[in-house]
């Protein structure tokens, strides 16, 4: 670890695997605050789907880049990685540790590997005829102009990623550069962080997949078929309309599926995108991972916790 950098610890994993709750128990343990990195819970009224903390579970840990952000804005890696670096100032500013959590692996990355986005710039009527050809011709023919054009970006996102695929073709046509190498060019530039990656895992995916279902069932409980239906009656929603959760719910809305159907296809979404996060962060060689048989052995997870920060000497 280099001594004169300031120091960062990170929380990322799955969904379901524990990352609020880790976050909060360590920001109490050695004085942090919390800098969220996912991509759904930055915007306002989307509190149940995305899991976003309750004020109680928050412990009274400041929480920032949660919920400030109107669902038909545009967001990308680029506005996530200038914003966090800014709370992470004020963080330390106050003499505190920036703990930063989230499942959204391209922000966590981004962000700690100092990516650069300078050269990588909009141009948002083009962005627009992506938006429409993808409505027209399917997420699957817009994906297959990103692999013609850039097969490296291509494989690192997924098909029904239709914010990212268009992130990079829309770099691509800007710059006249594949986004595949802006984006390793942009890597070598030295993070102004010493920072420490802590993942969290089950012994078995059967265990992460199991507890994935009961979270959407107390989901349903909380309210989430409620929600989402006052979302989709009014306002639209460009990036958060790819949200889990939300998306799945329409068909329902519009009496084509039942609702048992709908909840079904969530938890069928939701495994899928647990194992998309999984394959991400397993190609990050300095996440300490810490892996459980059992979510609710709390304090062993904790302690497991404890000793890679002890290791690493984050404090």
């Amino acid at each position: 670890m280099t001594q004169n950098k300031p120091k960062v610890l990170a929380v990322c994993g799955p969904t379901a695997s524990g990352k609020t709750w880790l976050g909060v128990e360590l920001a109490l343990k050695y004085g942090g605050e919390i800098v969220s990195a996912d991509s759904i819970q930055i915007y306002k009224g989307m509190d149940i789907a995305s899991a976003k903390p309750t004020e109680e579970e928050k412990k009274g840990i400041p929480h920032h880049l949660m919920g400030f952000l109107d669902r038909d804005v545009t967001f990308s890696a680029a506005d996530y990685v200038r914003l966090a670096h800014e709370k992470i100032r004020e963080i330390l500013n106050r003499g505190k540790l920036p703990i930063i959590v989230g499942g959204t692996g391209l922000y966590i990355d981004s962000l700690l590997n100092n990516v650069n986005f300078s050269e990588m710039k909009n141009d948002e009527e083009y962005r627009k005829s992506l938006y429409d050809f993808a409505a027209e011709n399917g997420n699957e023919a817009l994906y297959e102009k990103l692999v013609s054009a850039d097969s490296k970006a291509a494989e690192q996102i997924h098909m029904n990623n239709l914010v990212r695929v268009i992130r990079a073709l829309e770099v691509i046509h800007v710059t006249g550069r594949k986004f595949s190498e802006l984006k390793e060019e942009s890597r070598l530039v030295e993070s102004p962080y010493d920072s420490l990656i802590i993942g969290l895992n089950a012994t078995d995916r059967a265990i992460l997949y199991d507890r994935i279902n009961r979270r959407v069932d107390i989901m349903v409980e909380m309210g989430l078929v409620e929600e989402a239906f006052e979302l989709w009656q009014s306002s639209p929603m460009k990036t958060a309309a790819n949200a889990i959760g939300y998306k799945e719910l329409i068909p329902y809305f519009k009496k084509e599926v039942s609702l048992e159907e709908c909840i079904d296809k969530i938890k069928q979404e939701t495994r899928r995108y647990a194992k998309r996060q999984l394959t991400w962060f397993r190609r990050n060689d300095s996440i300490e991972w810490v892996v459980t048989g059992d979510f609710s052995k709390k304090c062993e997870i904790f302690e497991k916790s404890e000793k890679a920060i002890a290791k690493y000497g984050i404090m």
